[in-house]
């Protein structure tokens, strides 16, 4: 993804869906408990095997953010309403867990 493609509308969709509107036009989409999964900071996947820290079983349902602030002009952090908030989600990454439609069938 080019550097200059950055989010320019962040918004909630339903209770559980979040979407980004990304300089580019696209539009995804994501259910909040597998933005929540896929959380790759240091506590969430192991540094050195990258092998998952955390099971599925371990998230709540219902999970949702508390809170989403930019950081910088290269991710999103989240606060989640599970007690998480230390990891960062590089643009490149939301673009890469979009769940539209289009990128689900590719």
């Amino acid at each position: 993804m080019a550097e200059s493609i950055i989010p320019i509308e962040l918004k909630q969709l339903a209770n559980d869906q979040l979407g980004i509107v990304w300089s580019d036009g696209h539009r995804s989409t994501y259910l909040v408990r597998s933005l929540r999964l896929n959380c790759r900071c240091a506590n969430c996947v192991d540094e050195w095997t990258k092998e998952k820290r955390i099971r599925e079983s371990e998230i709540p349902l219902d999970v949702r953010p508390k809170s989403i602030e930019s950081v910088g002009r290269y991710a999103l952090h989240f606060e989640w309403t599970d007690g998480h908030g230390t990891g960062y989600y590089t643009y490149d990454l939301l673009r890469q867990l979009c769940e539209c439609e289009q990128c689900r069938s590719r």
